[in-house]
């Protein structure tokens, strides 16, 4: 650590006008020593942002969002269609910007048009010889249509009252209103806002006022609490099941706390330490051997590492220890239960990803390294390997180029290329440090190569191989409040 260093407060007009003061000749010692204060507050801002996690590019995609980091994108490579290496110029759109077909509206109605004029066996009305038939693919019209989110229908029954003695006589409903105001088909739609789509109860109020159909807050609360206790036991299945799977993925993100618990309050006023102040949101998924995934989520005060714990306690004891993938924070781990720890070679990318703009030549190296690595996992999974089959695939080609990234890693350190304090030689000693953990693909069957089903930004259901096929389960903080979604049935 250095000496500790002094704050002195610089008004930018007063530095300003020492710059122009330069013109004329020698500053004074208070110039001097104002300017000299300001350009070492440069050189260590521009020292830490370079060596620290807080680098230009993490900043900007802080305040800016994510952009990829395919490896061709870090470095900046250049990348030509065969039609423009040709000199022609072709206008086909980017992939995944077109216009959905009418296949993808699978929840839309279906609604057959009969020709008004011609049916099948009639005589042609152009060339009045030939017979016209049905053809197996109808003309196809989308019309998309605005609604609420929740609808409602108002049933007025017909009441009549005899003049004489004054007996109402009431219309008998018809069987499909029920007894219940909100039906099931409104509770599973409120707790799909809610947590599927993340719409704050307050905002779902807004807009079912401003549609004509009124959805209190409160009210709300009550039906996917409800709805939450009938769905219980099949979250205790998810969690039965996905404790008994070969692998199991573990990552933890901070919740956003709106307000402290009644504890937590009465625990502050009276000035007693609390154990643990954070809220943290828990993914943990399971990939079964019936490889329909398992999404479970967990929100407390509780680690990444502890929820796993707790599902591994339903773990049968005749199994063997699962693979657990997650970063290497300490957190994640699942503590006093076995499990055969890998680490997530992603994580230990992004390290060399932050850093490539100023250590171009080295990163190439990495980036490229690990992209041959992940062009044969991906070879693997396109071709149906078995765990077996891909293991003995990485160990014949992802082991020659594995190691002689080891032996490089190495060398920097040995022959003093790289500064251990810089933001490279920090990638480098993180990647050293937890080798055999991330190269766990290489010896065991099934292991994976990184966390990224827990790091998807756009929601960990969207990350897996076949999101339809995946079971998701979702809990809040309140252990009696879990409710789980079956997408299998979707």
């Amino acid at each position: 650590m250095g000496k500790k260093r002094q704050h002195l407060e610089v008004n930018p007009v007063a530095l300003a006008a020492i710059v122009e003061r330069t013109r004329g000749g020698a500053l004074s010692d208070q110039d001097f020593a104002t300017l000299k204060a300001a350009m070492d507050t440069l050189t260590f801002l521009t020292a830490e942002l370079q060596a620290k996690e807080t680098s230009i590019d993490r900043l900007r995609r802080m305040l800016f969002g994510t952009y990829t980091e395919k490896t061709r994108t870090v470095l900046k490579e250049g990348r030509q269609s065969a039609a423009t290496k040709a000199g022609t110029k072709t206008d086909a759109p980017a992939p995944g910007h077109g216009r959905n077909g009418a296949a993808a509206y699978l929840g839309a109605k279906r609604q057959k048009v009969a020709h008004a004029s011609v049916g099948s066996g009639d005589a042609c009305q152009g060339c009045l010889k030939g017979k016209v038939y049905p053809l197996q693919e109808p003309a196809v019209l989308v019309r998309v249509t605005g609604m609420a989110p929740l609808g409602a229908t108002v049933w007025e029954c017909d009441r009549l009252r005899c003049n004489l003695c004054g007996e109402v006589y009431t219309a008998q409903a018809p069987e499909e209103v029920g007894q219940e105001k909100y039906d099931e088909t409104a509770v599973g739609m409120t707790g799909m806002l809610k947590y599927g789509a993340g719409l704050p109860f307050n905002r779902i109020e807004k807009l079912q006022a401003g549609m004509g159909i009124p959805l209190p807050a409160a009210t709300q609360w009550e039906l996917v609490e409800g709805g939450a206790k009938k769905l219980e036991p099949v979250f205790d299945e998810l969690i039965n099941q996905a404790a008994q799977a070969k692998v199991l993925h573990n990552d933890d993100t901070t919740m956003k706390v709106l307000a402290l618990s009644k504890e937590q309050v009465e625990a502050a006023a009276a000035g007693e330490p609390l154990d643990r102040t954070g809220v943290f949101t828990s993914g943990i998924i399971a990939q079964t051997s019936d490889e329909h995934p398992i999404a479970l989520f967990f929100t407390g005060r509780q680690h990444a590492g502890e929820n796993l714990a707790d599902i591994l306690k339903r773990r049968s004891a005749e199994l063997t220890a699962p693979i657990q993938m997650c970063d290497a924070l300490s957190a994640n781990a699942s503590g006093e239960f076995e499990a055969i720890l890998a680490n997530c070679l992603s994580h230990a990318r992004r390290g060399f990803v932050d850093v490539a703009g100023h250590f171009p030549a080295e990163c190439k190296y990495v980036l490229e390294a690990l992209r041959e690595v992940y062009r044969i996992d991906a070879a693997a999974r396109r071709d149906g390997l078995s765990p077996a089959d891909r293991l003995s695939l990485h160990k014949e080609k992802s082991g020659a180029v594995m190691k002689d990234l080891e032996a490089w890693l190495e060398q920097q350190f040995l022959e003093r290329k790289v500064e251990p304090n810089s933001g490279l030689g920090q990638a480098i000693a993180y990647m050293r440090k937890h080798w055999l953990k991330l190269t766990l693909f290489l010896r065991e069957e099934g292991a994976p190569l990184d966390n990224n089903l827990c790091y998807a930004a756009r929601g960990i259901t969207e990350a897996m191989p076949d999101p339809t096929l995946c079971r998701v389960a979702v809990g809040s903080s309140r252990r009696a409040r879990w409710g789980a979604v079956d997408i299998c049935a979707a």
